[in-house]
Protein backbone atom coordinates (compact mmCIF):
# COMPACT_ATOMS: atom_id res chain seq x y z
CA UNK A 1 0.00 0.00 0.00
CA UNK A 2 1.50 3.30 -0.93
CA UNK A 3 0.53 6.68 1.21
CA UNK A 4 1.41 9.91 -0.52
CA UNK A 5 1.38 12.45 2.72
CA UNK A 6 0.92 16.62 1.54
CA UNK A 7 -0.45 18.72 4.45
CA UNK A 8 -0.60 22.56 5.43
CA UNK A 9 -1.67 23.71 1.43
CA UNK A 10 -3.24 26.76 2.69
CA UNK A 11 -5.66 26.87 -0.29
CA UNK A 12 -2.30 26.85 -2.83
CA UNK A 13 -2.56 23.81 -4.11
CA UNK A 14 -2.61 24.79 -7.62
CA UNK A 15 0.61 25.97 -6.88
CA UNK A 16 1.46 22.45 -5.65
CA UNK A 17 4.42 20.57 -7.18
CA UNK A 18 3.12 17.15 -9.19
CA UNK A 19 1.32 14.97 -6.89
CA UNK A 20 2.28 11.44 -7.37
CA UNK A 21 0.21 8.32 -7.73
CA UNK A 22 -0.44 6.19 -4.64
CA UNK A 23 -3.10 3.81 -3.23
CA UNK A 24 -4.40 6.22 -0.26
CA UNK A 25 -3.87 10.57 -0.27
CA UNK A 26 -3.54 11.80 3.24
CA UNK A 27 -3.94 15.20 4.01
CA UNK A 28 -2.77 16.20 7.42
CA UNK A 29 -4.43 19.90 8.17
CA UNK A 30 -4.50 23.03 7.07
CA UNK A 31 -6.06 22.67 3.94
CA UNK A 32 -7.01 26.33 3.87
CA UNK A 33 -4.88 29.31 5.07
CA UNK A 34 -8.32 31.92 6.28
CA UNK A 35 -10.65 28.86 7.05
CA UNK A 36 -13.40 30.20 5.16
CA UNK A 37 -16.20 28.29 4.03
CA UNK A 38 -15.63 28.93 0.05
CA UNK A 39 -12.10 28.42 0.54
CA UNK A 40 -12.52 25.06 2.47
CA UNK A 41 -15.01 23.80 -0.33
CA UNK A 42 -12.47 24.41 -2.73
CA UNK A 43 -10.15 22.56 -1.32
CA UNK A 44 -12.46 19.66 -0.85
CA UNK A 45 -13.48 19.85 -4.22
CA UNK A 46 -9.65 19.88 -5.69
CA UNK A 47 -8.78 16.91 -3.12
CA UNK A 48 -11.89 15.12 -4.32
CA UNK A 49 -11.01 15.52 -8.14
CA UNK A 50 -7.13 13.77 -7.41
CA UNK A 51 -7.26 9.91 -8.84
CA UNK A 52 -6.36 8.35 -5.13
CA UNK A 53 -8.52 5.31 -4.51
CA UNK A 54 -9.34 6.67 -1.02
CA UNK A 55 -8.21 10.73 0.28
CA UNK A 56 -8.22 11.01 3.32
CA UNK A 57 -8.49 14.72 5.72
CA UNK A 58 -8.13 16.08 9.19
CA UNK A 59 -8.49 19.85 9.76
CA UNK A 60 -5.95 21.87 11.04
CA UNK A 61 -5.23 24.86 13.45
CA UNK A 62 -6.20 27.02 10.11
CA UNK A 63 -9.23 25.55 9.55
CA UNK A 64 -11.91 27.32 11.33
CA UNK A 65 -14.74 26.03 9.20
CA UNK A 66 -14.47 22.35 10.44
CA UNK A 67 -14.26 23.12 13.75
CA UNK A 68 -17.42 25.86 13.67
CA UNK A 69 -19.57 24.23 10.77
CA UNK A 70 -18.26 20.98 10.81
CA UNK A 71 -21.50 19.37 9.35
CA UNK A 72 -21.57 21.38 6.30
CA UNK A 73 -17.96 20.79 5.94
CA UNK A 74 -18.07 16.89 6.40
CA UNK A 75 -21.49 16.90 3.95
CA UNK A 76 -19.28 18.55 1.15
CA UNK A 77 -16.63 15.87 1.73
CA UNK A 78 -18.60 12.64 1.58
CA UNK A 79 -19.77 14.52 -1.89
CA UNK A 80 -16.77 14.94 -3.14
CA UNK A 81 -15.15 11.35 -2.14
CA UNK A 82 -13.09 12.85 0.44
CA UNK A 83 -13.25 10.79 3.48
CA UNK A 84 -12.96 13.59 6.58
CA UNK A 85 -11.22 12.16 10.49
CA UNK A 86 -11.98 14.03 13.22
CA UNK A 87 -10.76 11.96 16.71
CA UNK A 88 -12.04 8.93 13.93
CA UNK A 89 -10.93 5.84 12.60
CA UNK A 90 -11.33 4.71 9.03
CA UNK A 91 -10.03 0.97 7.92
CA UNK A 92 -8.39 0.38 4.15
CA UNK A 93 -7.37 -2.76 3.65
CA UNK A 94 -6.97 -3.97 7.05
CA UNK A 95 -4.89 -0.99 7.89
CA UNK A 96 -6.33 1.07 10.73
CA UNK A 97 -6.16 4.67 10.23
CA UNK A 98 -6.91 7.48 13.01
CA UNK A 99 -7.13 11.24 12.60
CA UNK A 100 -6.89 13.67 14.97
CA UNK A 101 -6.79 17.54 14.27
CA UNK A 102 -5.87 18.76 18.02
CA UNK A 103 -2.11 20.74 18.19
CA UNK A 104 -1.28 22.52 21.76
CA UNK A 105 -2.89 25.83 22.05
CA UNK A 106 -1.24 28.83 20.42
CA UNK A 107 -3.12 31.89 19.31
CA UNK A 108 -6.75 30.72 20.07
CA UNK A 109 -6.77 29.06 16.26
CA UNK A 110 -9.05 26.03 15.57
CA UNK A 111 -8.54 22.99 17.44
CA UNK A 112 -6.41 24.22 20.16
CA UNK A 113 -5.91 22.32 23.00
CA UNK A 114 -4.28 22.94 26.59
CA UNK A 115 -2.69 20.28 27.91
CA UNK A 116 -5.44 18.32 29.61
CA UNK A 117 -7.84 18.61 26.86
CA UNK A 118 -4.85 17.13 24.50
CA UNK A 119 -4.77 14.32 27.06
CA UNK A 120 -8.02 13.37 26.53
CA UNK A 121 -8.75 13.27 22.51
CA UNK A 122 -4.86 11.12 22.40
CA UNK A 123 -6.76 9.03 24.55
CA UNK A 124 -9.23 8.64 21.93
CA UNK A 125 -6.70 6.75 19.23
CA UNK A 126 -7.39 3.20 19.26
CA UNK A 127 -4.48 0.61 20.32
CA UNK A 128 -4.43 -0.53 16.83
CA UNK A 129 -4.19 2.07 15.25
CA UNK A 130 -2.03 1.52 12.49
CA UNK A 131 -1.30 4.76 10.80
CA UNK A 132 -1.58 8.04 12.66
CA UNK A 133 -2.60 11.36 11.58
CA UNK A 134 -2.24 14.14 13.51
CA UNK A 135 -2.15 17.87 12.62
CA UNK A 136 0.87 18.67 14.66
CA UNK A 137 4.11 16.16 15.75
CA UNK A 138 4.80 15.19 18.22
CA UNK A 139 7.15 16.50 21.00
CA UNK A 140 11.01 16.16 19.56
CA UNK A 141 10.33 14.91 15.86
CA UNK A 142 10.21 16.99 13.36
CA UNK A 143 9.19 19.81 15.51
CA UNK A 144 12.22 22.10 15.96
CA UNK A 145 11.30 26.16 14.90
CA UNK A 146 14.82 27.54 14.85
CA UNK A 147 13.61 31.26 14.89
CA UNK A 148 12.48 30.52 18.82
CA UNK A 149 15.40 27.89 19.49
CA UNK A 150 13.01 25.05 20.39
CA UNK A 151 10.71 22.20 20.04
CA UNK A 152 7.10 22.89 19.85
CA UNK A 153 5.47 19.51 19.31
CA UNK A 154 3.10 17.52 22.08
CA UNK A 155 4.56 15.68 24.81
CA UNK A 156 0.83 14.23 25.16
CA UNK A 157 0.96 12.90 21.57
CA UNK A 158 4.42 11.62 22.10
CA UNK A 159 3.47 9.48 24.89
CA UNK A 160 0.22 7.89 22.78
CA UNK A 161 2.35 7.16 20.15
CA UNK A 162 4.45 5.00 22.58
CA UNK A 163 1.73 2.90 23.57
CA UNK A 164 0.50 2.19 19.81
CA UNK A 165 2.14 -1.41 19.41
CA UNK A 166 1.00 -2.05 16.01
CA UNK A 167 1.63 1.76 14.77
CA UNK A 168 3.48 1.81 11.05
CA UNK A 169 3.49 5.04 10.36
CA UNK A 170 2.54 8.60 12.00
CA UNK A 171 1.84 11.38 9.31
CA UNK A 172 1.75 15.04 10.52
CA UNK A 173 2.42 18.48 9.74
CA UNK A 174 1.97 22.35 11.22
CA UNK A 175 5.42 23.24 12.02
CA UNK A 176 6.54 24.12 8.09
CA UNK A 177 9.96 24.15 9.27
CA UNK A 178 10.20 20.61 10.42
CA UNK A 179 9.20 19.08 6.97
CA UNK A 180 11.07 15.83 6.41
CA UNK A 181 10.76 12.54 6.90
CA UNK A 182 12.47 9.95 9.23
CA UNK A 183 12.10 5.87 10.85
CA UNK A 184 12.41 5.73 14.26
CA UNK A 185 15.38 3.02 15.19
CA UNK A 186 14.14 1.89 18.21
CA UNK A 187 10.63 0.67 16.72
CA UNK A 188 10.56 1.39 13.19
CA UNK A 189 8.19 3.63 12.91
CA UNK A 190 8.52 6.40 9.57
CA UNK A 191 7.69 9.56 10.82
CA UNK A 192 6.70 12.37 7.89
CA UNK A 193 6.19 16.13 8.56
CA UNK A 194 4.23 16.50 5.20
CA UNK A 195 4.12 20.32 5.01
CA UNK A 196 3.68 21.16 1.92
CA UNK A 197 3.99 25.04 2.43
CA UNK A 198 7.62 26.49 3.41
CA UNK A 199 7.75 28.58 6.33
CA UNK A 200 7.67 31.74 3.95
CA UNK A 201 4.26 29.30 2.37
CA UNK A 202 5.56 28.89 -0.63
CA UNK A 203 4.35 25.48 -1.43
CA UNK A 204 7.09 23.93 -2.93
CA UNK A 205 8.16 20.97 -0.65
CA UNK A 206 7.37 17.48 -2.39
CA UNK A 207 4.88 15.32 -1.18
CA UNK A 208 6.42 12.78 1.24
CA UNK A 209 5.56 8.45 0.21
CA UNK A 210 5.59 5.60 2.64
CA UNK A 211 5.12 2.19 1.50
CA UNK A 212 3.20 0.06 4.14
CA UNK A 213 4.07 -3.64 3.24
CA UNK A 214 0.19 -4.61 2.49
CA UNK A 215 -1.01 -5.79 -0.80
CA UNK A 216 -3.92 -3.02 -2.09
Amino acid sequence: MRLVCISDTHSRHEKMLPIPDGDVLIHAGDLTGSGSIPKGFEAIEWLGSLPHSYKLLIAGNHDFCFEDYGPWMREQCENCGVIYLEDESTVINGVKFHGSPWTPFFRNMSFNAHPDLMAKKMALVPNDTTVLITHGPPLGIFDWIPDLGERVGSFELAKTIDRLPNLKAHIFGHIHEGYGFGVRESDGIKFANASTCTERYKPTNPPIIIDLDVEF
